[in-house]
């Protein structure tokens, strides 16, 4: 009995096995970067700044700048989580839209309507540690290898709940993790932490490889500056012009100072409670 050569059946039989891989086998998806964008919800900030806040985003990957950057890259391509953040309590950091690849304008556009869609929540509090530590945690579910990872925290305020924000940015900067920032400076302030949310944010909030931050001073600037910012965080390297570099080892502003005002002004998150529900 004469049996057939092996020749044409190896071919056959791998070709086999790779069709019937299971998903955990497969390679998973290069991009140039993976960008956590962590957008505060927190009730500081009123229905309309929030909306506009949105909208920010939405039209920044709805924007052509923004398509060519995400082309120009070395793949071409990148992975975008969207969340929103507020105090340090449970079930408040929220993800709108998850992880999703972005290569042609296409993609973005998508992903620009999936998030215009979605409502807003909001929370009371603001936690940017946990922010960050709940970001963090995100690229530990992503399916796909980035070449860069990079955490964006737009906020109105300073740390107010949580654990410290510099150990928190310490600890992700530590696993190779790029922080850029937006703070919003938009009203008049009424206490000290508004005055230099722009300085806390360069000094405790951001940090990692070509980390920079843009402040928002101006409704208007929502838009703009959105837009500009996600551009340079696309950008492997981003321009300087316009942007505000992290302080380095040296911060000049208190990092702890959030904790101390919102003591004052309201009682401890963590204090116990009684019976009745009343801080002790």
């Amino acid at each position: 009995m004469r049996y057939p050569k092996a020749s044409w059946l190896l071919p056959a039989l791998v070709a086999g096995l790779l069709t019937v891989a299971p998903a955990w086998q497969r390679v998973p998806d290069e991009v140039d970067l993976a960008l956590v964008l962590a957008v505060d919800v927190s009730t500081s900030m009123d229905p309309d700044e929030q909306n506009l806040q949105r909208q920010g985003y939405v039209e920044a990957f709805r924007s052509p700048s923004v398509h060519q950057a995400i082309h120009s890259g070395i793949l071409g391509r990148i992975a975008v989580a969207y969340v929103e953040w507020a105090g340090a309590h449970p079930h408040v950091q929220n993800v709108v839209v998850p992880w999703t690849i972005l290569e042609n304008a296409k993609d973005s556009l998508s992903f620009a309507e999936r998030l215009a869609r979605a409502p807003i929540r909001r929370g009371a509090g603001t936690s940017i540690s946990e922010a960050i530590d709940f970001s963090l945690s995100l690229f530990s579910f992503g399916p796909f290898l980035p070449a860069r990872r990079v955490i964006d925290i737009s906020g109105d305020g300073s740390n107010n709940q949580g654990p410290l924000v510099t150990e928190a940015r310490d600890k992700a900067v530590a696993r190779g993790i790029t922080i850029n920032g937006l703070p919003i400076m938009l009203r008049r302030p009424d206490r000290r932490e508004d005055a230099t949310l722009d300085a806390y944010y360069r000094d405790c909030v951001i940090g990692g490889p070509n980390a920079f931050m843009i402040p928002v001073r101006e409704r208007r600037q929502f838009l703009t500056e959105t837009r500009t910012k996600i551009i340079n965080e696309i950008a492997s390297q981003p321009e300087s012009a316009g942007l505000v570099h992290s302080a380095g080892n040296s911060p000049q502003t208190d990092c702890d100072t959030s904790e101390s005002l919102w003591d004052d002004i309201a009682p401890s998150p963590h204090a116990p409670k009684t019976d009745l529900g009343e801080d002790l």
